[in-house]
């Protein structure tokens, strides 16, 4: 049976995620920032589904984050869900933390949450160099930390063989990021997600960039080698942590 991490469950797109998988017959760990959280998760799906803790703009808590996921036996994918638009934490909680819990966390599927404003980040290879991953000063926009992620998602589906990793553009939905006038389909935003985990559609045995279950094109930096090899080599001294 496939079992799945879900990252930042407490609401919208997250625990939306957590009800497909368990509709369609996985298993699934629940990430959330605070204990306390775990247990409204619990109520929200009705069943005791275990959960891991931390905060993910601290890397000490992603790493334990990593520790408690091995605890409970590992599992086959991850949906890296959790975000911000807090521009101090965007690169911490947006780019770093999927790219440590990648490195540490050993699984045959990983989908990353992108969004369709990384079209408009202003990033090149040339500013990657200034960028504060620490989150102690805002060195980046939110759209620039989706381009990042993007780009992430393209380097371990070319570096990782036999390894699937798509980024999902959920669409400008309603969850408390997106507010609640936003237009888009929510449900369509996590069951992609959800679909994209488990694996099971021939469909999504690919490494690509993906809106409401149709793969697309990401922009050209995103899917630049130079610039993904950059963006990893920044994030591994940042990190200490190797993701190959």
């Amino acid at each position: 049976m496939t079992r799945v991490l879900v990252t930042g469950t407490s609401t919208g797109l997250g625990l939306g995620a957590l009800g497909d998988l368990l509709d369609a017959g996985a298993q699934v760990v629940a990430h959330v920032r605070r204990e306390e959280q775990l247990y409204e998760v619990r109520r929200a799906l009705g069943t005791p589904v275990p959960g891991v803790v931390g905060d993910l703009a601290d890397q000490a808590e992603v790493h334990r984050v990593a520790e408690q996921v091995a605890d409970l036996g590992g599992v086959d994918a991850v949906i890296h869900n959790a975000g911000t638009m807090d521009e101090r934490l965007v690169l911490p909680v947006n780019v770093v933390a999927p790219y440590l819990l990648t490195a540490l966390v050993p699984a045959q599927r990983h989908v990353y949450l992108s969004s369709g404003m990384h079209r408009g980040a202003r990033l090149n290879t040339d500013r990657l160099a200034g960028l504060d991953w620490t989150g102690a000063r805002p060195t980046a926009s939110y759209s620039d930390s989706k381009l990042l992620v993007t780009a992430l998602a393209a380097a371990v589906g070319r570096l990782r063989p036999g390894t699937w990793a798509n980024a999902v553009d959920p669409g400008w939905v309603p969850t408390r990021m997106g507010g609640a006038g936003a237009p888009d389909d929510l449900e369509a935003g996590h069951r992609t997600q959800a679909w994209l985990a488990l694996g099971q559609d021939p469909r999504t045995r690919v490494s690509a960039y993906w809106h409401h279950m149709r793969a697309g094109q990401p922009d050209r930096r995103a899917a630049d080698a130079e610039f993904q090899d950059r963006l990893l080599a920044a994030l591994e001294r940042a990190t200490g942590t190797a993701l190959v």
